[in-house]
């Protein structure tokens, strides 16, 4: 790419805020109050009614513009391949949730009836994640443990203990549905932008850790209760460890067959992508196969395997949810519906932009909040979806939900009328498959050292978020990676990093001054640019920096400044000798008893009202007056990436520009926000020492308004002449 060098010129006055606002006039708009926004808010007409009922069915917009001759066979095609993987997924999954294999066909089902007509994207596929999986499993097992009586909660009183997980699972997703409700209605969609991705990624690898560990159980053919809790995956893997000569041989080998021979495909499948129609179906390639040698070869009498057993055939009626497990499971199922929420939206969202639509995140948390409840009740448990899925609905042709609708279907035929047939299927496969398919989050852990070269930061939230969510277990480990990731957010803008910049040759550009050679910096000018907001937090790094910057503290050199003065003026009233300015310094070193000095009088502004003479406080002074020599004359603040000021660091900012000012540097402000200036006058920020005309536009009107003051100065009188400024 050639390198843009073309020249423009542009002529005008040097601008200062007061004289640009003389120039050119500024409309003041009549903002809007809260009561008008009410009004409109509530304000209906035929036009509103209509883009309202778009919003909330967003069925009718893209059912109004399909394209039967174009997209219906591609939708078939996908559904009947998403179909397939869904049911396989669906059974796979329902052992995180720690839940009899034929509930997660359900939950390839109920959810996405209501998601069809409510969604907004039109090519995820809305079913089983394993991470809520595996969420809702852990609220599961600790409500109703493998060893041990169950919580005491009412509603299990006469229920077997597969019946009491079904009305835990269900319950904790009908809970998390009512928060994505509520959330889609208080059009608070934006809370997904707190999850950013290095955190998903760190959270989603450690739930992928945790998967694992919960399906070496099956894949070993072992016996471990369920654990949940922090340090969980520690006590789980140690239970394992102690029964690992009990390990069933015929499970081992099956799923070490399965899980090599599923993975060698779906790398084909990703080799040939772009040749193979339809993705191979190996998942159920491989579970028919499992199926029919199981039940050929007896497998579970002649080798005390484990298998999926009795299916429930059909679906039973709707099932109220149980409030006391509400009140247990308040906490967990709030980041369960966060979860869910953010990794559907990401998902949908990768896939809007490559097929050129919109979706709406509040309106996708209204369709997700809706399915969960309505799938809830039909007893399937929590409801998102899953990359790879949704990568085969939309790679093997899906355009729309229609495609999601058959996978559906196919999930109905299969519980309504072909369930019996995978009866005899070995729990070992079904562990296989998850772990298997847990490869895409497992090599996120490649991420690390990317991040550590590229943002150290981020590379700490990362594993901030993946430590705490293995450690913890996935609920706190959620809140231990948004405290990371808003710590890593409070670091940075409460210690920017402040620069000194300075004029590039021949241009109106600034830089900082440590990263160029060939540089111009006008003796006596200092140009200070803090990039980030100033707020309570950071004023006084942001003082502490800027007297770092100038290399002296204005304070203490109004102090000592002041202290002098108050000697001469003390031996001025004592001696009736005319006193010259040479003859000073005899006077003060006759004085050497220094008086209390008030510090609150010494902040203030040097007094040389009837003084006799004018103070050089840069010339040679008394052997006992000690005075720091200050060779600044002017101080520019760069405000271009200052977006808000707050109260607090008004009033820091305000002391910090008087000390200046007080020791006759002269102090601008330049690309200020227009309306942090608005801010400024209306908190009363100017008075007699602090003036409107010392804000600037930009940073180039300040320093050629700068050494236009004081290009007579004896020391400086070449720069503008010698400059191409």
């Amino acid at each position: 790419m050639a390198t843009l060098r073309k020249q423009y010129a542009v002529s005008r006055y040097v601008y200062s805020e007061d004289s640009f606002g003389e120039d050119y006039e500024k409309v003041y708009r009549v903002r809007k109050t809260t009561l008008d926004h009410v009004k409109e808010y509530l304000t209906c007409d035929s036009k509103r009614a209509k883009n309202a009922v778009l919003s909330l069915l967003p069925i009718i917009g893209w059912m109004r513009i399909y394209r039967v001759r174009e997209w219906l066979l591609g939708d078939v095609v996908s559904g009947i391949s998403t179909g397939l993987i869904a049911i396989m997924q669906g059974l796979a999954f329902s052992l995180l949730a720690s839940l009899p294999p034929s509930y997660g066909l359900y939950t390839a089902f109920f959810p996405m009836l209501t998601y069809f007509f409510l969604g907004t994207s039109r090519h995820i596929s809305v079913g089983s994640f394993p991470v809520l999986s595996l969420m809702v499993g852990a609220v599961v097992t600790r409500l109703v443990p493998d060893e041990g009586p169950p919580a005491n909660i009412t509603g299990f009183e006469g229920l077997t203990q597969d019946q009491q997980r079904v009305l835990v699972a269900s319950s904790v997703t009908f809970l998390m549905g009512i928060f994505q409700l509520a959330m889609g209605v208080l059009q608070v969609g934006f809370i997904v932008v707190y999850l950013s991705d290095t955190l998903v990624s760190g959270f989603t690898t450690a739930a992928a850790v945790h998967i694992l560990v919960s399906q070496l159980k099956f894949v070993l053919g072992l016996t471990v209760p369920g654990i949940s809790g922090p340090l969980s995956i520690i006590y789980t893997l140690e239970k394992i460890f102690v029964q690992i000569t009990s390990t069933n041989i015929c499970d081992l080998v099956m799923s070490i067959l399965i899980m090599a021979m599923v993975f060698i495909v779906k790398e084909l499948n990703d080799i040939y992508k772009a040749k193979l129609p339809v993705p191979i179906p190996i998942e159920v390639i491989m579970t028919v196969i499992a199926c029919g040698v199981s039940y050929g070869f007896n497998f579970e009498k002649r080798y005390d395997v484990e298998i999926v057993g009795k299916m429930v055939s059909g679906y039973e009626p709707p099932m109220a949810p149980n409030v006391e497990v509400f009140q247990e499971s308040a906490v967990e199922a709030f980041p369960i519906a966060i979860v869910g929420f953010a990794v559907a939206f990401s998902v949908a969202k990768v896939y809007s932009i490559k097929h050129d639509y919109t979706i709406d995140g509040n309106q996708e948390l209204i369709a997700f909040g809706i399915s969960n409840i309505f799938g809830a009740s039909f007893r399937s448990f929590a409801a998102s979806t899953a990359l790879s899925r949704t990568a085969v609905q939309e790679s093997s042709g899906g355009k729309t939900q229609i495609a999601g609708l058959i996978s559906a279907m196919m999930a109905m035929i299969v519980t309504v009328a072909l369930g019996f047939l995978l009866e005899p299927l070995p729990r070992s496969v079904l562990g296989a498959l998850v772990i298997v398919n847990l490869k895409g989050m497992l090599m996120q852990f490649r991420e690390i050292p990317y991040l550590w070269r590229r943002d150290k930061t981020e590379c700490l939230v990362w594993l901030g978020t993946c430590l705490g969510a293995i450690l913890l277990g996935l609920d706190l480990g959620l809140v231990v990676g948004l405290g990371v990731e808003l710590l890593t957010v409070v670091f940075r803008s409460q210690f920017p990093r402040c620069s000194v910049l300075a004029n590039i040759n021949g241009t109106d550009l600034y830089r900082d001054r440590k990263d160029y050679l060939h540089i111009f910096e006008p003796k006596g000018v200092k140009i200070f640019r803090i990039p980030s907001p100033i707020f309570f937090a950071n004023i006084e790094f942001f003082r502490d920096k800027l007297v770092e910057a100038v290399g002296f503290n204005p304070l203490r050199v109004l102090r000592k400044r002041n202290k002098a003065l108050r000697k001469i003026k003390k031996q001025l009233q004592q001696k009736d000798d005319d006193i010259t300015e040479r003859g000073s310094r005899d006077l003060v070193c006759q004085t050497t008893e220094e008086s209390y000095m008030n510090m609150e009088e010494l902040d203030q502004p040097t007094d040389l009202k009837g003084f006799p003479f004018q103070m050089d406080w840069n010339a040679e002074l008394p052997s006992n007056v000690d005075v720091p020599r200050v060779d600044l004359h002017s101080l520019i603040l760069d405000f271009s990436a200052v977006s808000f000021l707050d109260i607090s660091a008004m009033k820091g900012l305000k002391m910090a520009l008087k000390e200046f000012i007080r020791i006759d540097v002269d102090v601008y402000i330049v690309a200020c926000d227009v309306y942090i200036v608005e801010k400024l006058h209306m908190c009363m920020f100017f008075d007699d020492e602090i003036l409107t005309s010392m804000f600037f536009p930009t940073l180039h009107d300040a320093m050629l308004h700068v050494l236009e003051k004081h290009k007579d100065d004896t020391k400086n009188g070449w720069v503008l002449r010698d400059t191409r400024l």
